[in-house]
């Protein structure tokens, strides 16, 4: 969903956790208040929440581009951060400002152990990745491209520029709201507002600068990568029979996604997509490359 906003709009968010808090508290408050409701339902009505609130915050960033577009959105972080932690209603009135949800119930069947999550979770995302790759081929994702090459073009051959970039930070709010409260019900099962700091917003960004921007396909890669790393940083020093602390991993993390973040930048900014399209290309042309 970011990725949609990130660059089909040709804008950069870094409130992007704030909209994931209000999916995920708006699906816990759901849940709570209207017994029986289904979950997936819970989920889809909290992700048209962050929709609207995604517009509100929208509407008054239609003038600016770049780095102050990416501040002016920061001002959505701080606000979910003060309003979730401050307003005890939309926690339950619980007095530690924390949440627990019950465990996920299916059509009469829970969703308990990893693998259940892993297959509920995966169904979410097939669905949210083809309406992505659809809307990009279709007239909605060709406007959005129109206004991120050149707006002013864009506007001469009848694109509406705010149609087009409200409906990028409407559709793309939805996609995180969502993705905030399948994080929340199906990872974390109890959160604060802490849970959706700017340093969640930060490595969501980190995710779509690695993995490609403006790529379907880079999301997934740059979330992998994102994933991953911290996992290989803990495990082949050691199959190396070289000893690390864990402050020194944690360090090394920081230093590599930096570096990594900067080449990518420089070098090839549309990341991880990029560099397994060309291989692929290699591959197809291999051994006869002329």
């Amino acid at each position: 969903g970011l990725n949609l906003l990130v660059v089909y709009c040709g804008q950069i968010s870094l409130g992007s956790a704030a909209f994931m808090a209000v999916g995920a508290y708006a699906a816990y408050n759901l849940t709570q208040r209207i017994p029986g409701l289904n979950v997936v339902v819970a989920f889809i009505l909290a992700g048209l929440i962050a929709m609207v609130v995604g517009i509100l915050f929208g509407v008054p960033s239609l003038r600016i581009k770049g780095l102050y577009l990416a501040v002016a959105t920061l001002a959505a972080q701080f606000f979910s951060d003060w309003i979730f932690t401050r307003v005890k209603w939309l926690s339950n009135d619980s007095t530690s400002g924390s949440v627990q949800v019950p465990v996920i119930e299916l059509f009469g069947l829970k969703v308990e152990s990893p693998v259940e999550k892993y297959w509920f979770v995966l169904v979410f995302v097939s669905v949210f990745a083809l309406m992505a790759k659809n809307l990009v081929r279709g007239h909605i994702g060709r406007s959005w491209m129109a206004i991120r090459d050149m707006d002013v073009a864009a506007a001469v051959i009848g694109i509406r520029p705010m149609h087009a970039k409200l409906t990028a930070f409407a559709l793309s709010s939805f996609f995180i709201g969502v993705a905030g409260a399948l994080w929340g019900f199906v990872h974390l099962g109890s959160w604060e507002a802490l849970a959706f700091d700017v340093n969640r917003s930060l490595n969501l960004l980190f995710m779509i600068i690695i993995g490609g921007m403006g790529s379907i396909l880079g999301s997934f890669l740059g979330a992998a990568f994102i994933v991953i790393l911290p996992i290989l940083l803990n495990q082949v020093p050691a199959w190396l029979g070289i000893p690390l602390s864990t402050t020194m991993t944690s360090h090394l993390e920081f230093m590599i996604f930096g570096a990594l973040i900067v080449f990518f930048l420089i070098v090839e900014p549309h990341g991880l997509a990029r560099l397994w399209s060309i291989a692929k290309e290699k591959l197809r042309l291999w051994p006869f490359p002329h």
